[in-house]
This record gives structure tokens, C-alpha cells and sequence, in this order.
């Protein structure tokens, strides 16, 4: 197994180990933005608000509070919490409040998921630059080398044209499908927020003026 992937590097040429250099940076923006996007950041926001609605309409805001608090890192608790602790404050003061936070927890959300793109661009660019290597390495072999050596000369030339860009595909078609899952995640996660926030703002609106209707 190692020694086909060895010959499999060495055959594709020097681009082969800028590729996986790209690979390898790739896999570590994967890792680190699906624990923080799937377990740190979401939650189940239906489930949440429920409990937050039902805690603000029994006037418990300090368990609401409580309540974002155990949420941990998750990102619609954060902004929650920030207006809950303005619930009594004017209108005005709470929109601020869950505007603030939107835009603290926002940039957090979205880093690192687009670089997926710019990686698999890289990739497929790298492969095409080695398959250019490649070709000139052919022409090369076509024109200059011995006749006896022709023939492996261009081997190792056509090696290297296709090999470069079969890695760099297989690189990119999975940043671009990661992208694409951790795209939707986010999209999620932004919309609770934006969802929410709202409701909440009604909610504590409507507490203020002694209703309790969303």
C-alpha cells in the first residue's frame, strides 16, 4: 500500500508533493470546521426556543440566562442570552443587544468554510500545471532524446501530465462536496439566528407590554 502511493508520488513529479501539501491543509480546515459547525456551534434550535419561550412567558428570565449558559459554545445561545439580559431594557436596547452579538458570532461562523474553495481551485490548478510540466517533458523526450530512450523517456512524461491531474481532481472533488455540506450548516445555523432573534425581540417586546403572544 505505502509503496504503490511512494511510486504513485514519485511518478507524478514534484507537483505531486506541492498537491498534498494542499491536501493535507485541506483535511485540517475539514476537521476543524466540521467539530466547530456540527458539535460546537449547532444546536437544536426548535428545542431550545421552546424552553426559552416557555421560561420568558413565566417571567424566569435568570433561567433563560441559565439555559443559554449551559449551551456552551453554541451559537444561537450566544446571541439569545444577550437579549435576554436586556429584557428589561426598551425595544430599542434589546434589537441592539442581538444585533451586537449577531455580528461577534457571525465571523466565527463563517471562517475558514469558503478557503475550501480557494483549496480546491489550487489543486486543480496545480494539476494542471504539472500536466503542462508534462507535456513539455513529452515534446521534450520527442525531440532531444535518444532513440533507444525515447520511448521511456515519454512514459515518464505522460506519467507525470496525467498523475498531476488525476491528484489534483481527487483533492478538489472532495474539498468542493465538504464545502458544500459545511455551506448548508452554516446557512442553517445563520438563519436560527436571524429566525430567533426576531422572535425573541417580539417576545420580550409583548412581556413589556404585559402580553405574552409571539
Amino acid at each position: 500500500m505505502f509503496g504503490a502511493l511512494q511510486k504513485f508520488m514519485e511518478d507524478g513529479g514534484a507537483y505531486m508533493w506541492v498537491i498534498a501539501l494542499v491536501l493535507l491543509i485541506a483535511i485540517a480546515v475539514m476537521i476543524e470546521r466540521i467539530i466547530f459547525l456540527f458539535f460546537r456551534f449547532n444546536i437544536n434550535a426548535n428545542a431550545f426556543m421552546s424552553q426559552v419561550q416557555k421560561l420568558v412567558m413565566s417571567n424566569n428570565i435568570d433561567r433563560a440566562i441559565k439555559l443559554c449558559n449551559a449551551a456552551g459554545n453554541a451559537a444561537l445561545p450566544k446571541v439569545i442570552k444577550a437579549g435576554l439580559t436586556r429584557a428589561n431594557k426598551s425595544e430599542v436596547e434589546i434589537s441592539n443587544a442581538l444585533e451586537e452579538t449577531s455580528l461577534e458570532v457571525l465571523p466565527l461562523i463563517l471562517k475558514r468554510t469558503n478557503s475550501l474553495v480557494t483549496l480546491a481551485q489550487v489543486a486543480t490548478y496545480l494539476g494542471l500545471l504539472g500536466t503542462i510540466a508534462g507535456m513539455i517533458q513529452a515534446f521534450d523526450a520527442v525531440a532531444n532524446a535518444a532513440p533507444e530512450q525515447k520511448a521511456t523517456a515519454l512514459a515518464a512524461a505522460i506519467s507525470v501530465a496525467m498523475l498531476t491531474t488525476e491528484f489534483g481532481l481527487i483533492v478538489a472533488i472532495p474539498c468542493m462536496v465538504v464545502h458544500l455540506l459545511l455551506s448548508g450548516i452554516t446557512n442553517k445555523i445563520i438563519q436560527e439566528i436571524d429566525q430567533y432573534s426576531v422572535k425573541l425581540e417580539n417576545l420580550l417586546v409583548s412581556r413589556s407590554k404585559g402580553t405574552t403572544s409571539l
